[in-house]
């Protein structure tokens, strides 16, 4: 079993259960490389190095804030050591609110919450239950890796799970990005084509039909070059690019083709035909308080 990111309680009021946080992903499965010398095929070592003075040992370097080109604050270890929130080594629940309260966009990292030992299984059921009931997320704090993060917890199978959410300063206003995009509504023919190519391809989300086909093709490159085969990259075709003025023939032939994209499988295919069928209500996540979070 994999070790513990974080032990602790988690607190609801007077309420303490022992807990310890893993990692709900992994990156082991990534693919990473070396850099390697092209001759020798030594692996390189990077050594710190100086403008003036070359190469230079690691125990002279020191930590430096840069507050304008090439001026710097230096702060020692001790230092920054005193601007760390102390660990209380607690999960504290603050509030419960609503799912749709939380926007999509601020969570982060999530994290398996189990119980910590023999002694736990009691106030840890009755927390969970007590959640479930409810159908609320609990909001709380704790500190992990020096920082003091804001986190969301709710029920999952047995257990819970628990997801860090990003501050407010983490996150760029959406109108900066879409503030060129014109208010004028589109032709009706186009939509009502563009809400059937959505029907067409409506299914149930399975998370195991999508892979990381870079990663996929990659270990087929290494395992071909491990063969000693040649490797040989295919040209790339641009994407044909559709006029305004072509769009609603381009739409109509999508129809046509049954919305068009890539091949789907028997199983995606099943999974659309018994999939719910498009609500024409649409809920719309409430946009959380703008309150600075803790970073």
């Amino acid at each position: 079993m994999q070790r513990p990111s974080w032990e602790g309680h988690l607190k609801l009021s007077l309420v303490a259960c022992p807990v310890a946080l893993f990692s709900a992903t992994t990156r082991g499965n990534d693919i990473s490389f070396h850099l390697i010398h092209k001759k020798t095929h030594n692996r390189i070592r990077m050594v710190p190095h100086d403008p003036k003075l070359g190469a230079v040992k690691r125990s002279d370097l020191q930590r430096g804030y840069e507050v304008s080109k090439n001026r710097y604050v230096v702060l020692s270890d001790a230092e920054i050591e005193a601007a760390r929130i102390e660990s209380t080594k607690n999960i504290d629940i603050e509030s419960f609110v609503e799912m749709e309260a939380i926007d999509r966009v601020y969570w982060d990292q999530p994290y398996y919450v189990a119980p910590n030992g023999k002694n736990a299984m009691e106030a840890y059921t009755v927390i969970r239950e007590a959640m479930e009931s409810s159908q609320r997320i609990a909001i709380g704090r704790v500190v992990m890796h020096t920082r003091e993060r804001v986190v969301a917890i709710e029920p999952r199978g047995k257990g819970l799970l628990l997801t860090t959410l990003r501050s407010h300063d983490e996150i760029r206003e959406e109108e900066d990005f879409f503030r060129g995009i014109p208010a004028r509504k589109p032709g009706k023919e186009m939509l009502a084509i563009a809400e059937k190519i959505i029907d067409q391809q409506a299914e149930d989300f399975d998370p195991s039909d999508f892979t990381d086909r870079y990663e996929d093709a990659l270990r087929k490159v290494i395992k071909r070059k491990q063969k000693g085969q040649k490797i040989t990259a295919k040209p790339v075709d641009e994407e044909a690019k559709v006029e305004d003025s072509d769009l609603l023939a381009a739409l109509r032939r999508s129809l046509k083709g049954g919305g068009g994209g890539e091949k789907k499988s028997a199983k995606s295919t099943a999974r659309r035909k018994t999939a719910s069928p498009r609500s024409k209500t649409r809920t719309k996540a409430k946009k959380p308080t703008r309150r600075r979070a803790a970073a």
